[in-house]
């Protein structure tokens, strides 16, 4: 790509605040399209503008809810494909369906890699995410994947919170990447707690790696569905004797549930995700991503590398 090669920029119906903001960072307007849902709920797309011969980046975060939304992009997709559009990017802030990533037990699907294939099939020539649930997905696909990391934009909110002999826990061995790029930058140590998972919907707690004995813990995860990994993580160091509790979320879908007898003072997250209008806004503070996502269009536009991002 070139900038002497104009660029259009598009938005989903999941997440159109976030698509507007890194329009806005941009310095561009977003593309014209008319989504609408027919009456047996079949999703119909018009693209309202001519695209040929042009690159095309779609905003679409499948969150909330990812069926629907995983449709409506592959069905735009098809759409610009047929439209002659001369590349089609998929940014997709929040990857659904990342934590089906391996055959747990006999006779699961392998669903994240099922995705991978129909963006490709659809016509998807490159992807751009954040903080992809595990970072193996990236070889699922056999076209560009960037994976951006919201860490950075977190930590600089979180240096405000003036936390004292501060340790970075990760409720379960799957985060501990996240948990030491989140411990590396702030200069502090790193704690284990080990999960087991029962079901979709139910954690259990075992022992604590590390020792949070009088100091402020910063609880660090990519994903918040329910709550009830971090709560459960939070209770076992405040056993152990920790301060006060913080948590960092990239992806955060409900808190309620989190910030109910947890003894989590603060969340500081990401709006990969549409955030429900009913959160407790003083125990929580949002950092916008589009900034990062409007340099990483930026760069594939002009061919630069995405890598210091």
């Amino acid at each position: 790509m070139s900038q002497d090669n104009p660029y259009l920029l598009f938005a989903g119906t999941s997440h159109p605040e976030l698509a507007q903001q890194i329009a806005d960072s941009l310095g561009k307007s977003l593309g014209k399209i008319h989504i609408e849902k027919f009456p047996d709920g079949e999703i119909g797309a018009r693209i309202l503008e001519s695209v040929r011969g042009q690159d095309v980046f779609i905003v679409q975060s499948t969150a909330r809810h990812p069926n629907f939304y995983l449709m409506e992009l592959l069905i735009l997709v098809d759409a610009f494909k047929r439209a002659s559009a001369r590349s089609i990017i998929a940014v997709i802030p929040y990857f659904g369906y990342a934590r089906q990533d391996r055959r747990g037990k006999a006779r699961e699907p392998i669903t994240a890699k099922l995705v991978a294939d129909l963006l490709e099939k659809a016509g998807v020539t490159r992807v751009l995410t954040m903080d992809l649930h595990t970072e193996q997905i990236q070889g699922f696909f056999d076209i560009p994947v960037d994976n951006l990391y919201a860490s950075p934009l977190i930590v600089e909110a979180l240096s405000r919170q003036k936390m004292e002999r501060c340790i970075v826990v990760t409720p379960d061995i799957g985060s501990i990447k996240l948990a030491r790029a989140y411990a590396e930058a702030l200069k502090v140590d790193l704690a284990i707690v080990d999960k087991r998972r029962v079901n979709a919907q139910q954690v259990e707690m075992a022992a604590l790696i590390g020792d949070v004995k009088g100091k402020d813990v910063l609880l660090v995860d990519d994903l918040c569905s329910t709550g009830g990994t971090l709560k459960s993580a939070a209770l076992v160091c405040k056993r152990a004797g920790a301060n006060r509790l913080y948590a960092a979320v990239t992806h955060l879908f409900d808190c309620k549930g989190l910030l109910e007898d947890s003894g989590i003072e603060k969340i500081v997250t990401s709006n990969t995700v549409p955030l429900p209008k009913t959160l407790e806004a003083e125990r929580l503070e949002v950092v916008s991503v589009a900034p990062l996502f409007a340099k990483a269009i930026e760069s594939i536009v002009s061919a630069k590398s995405i890598s210091s991002l």
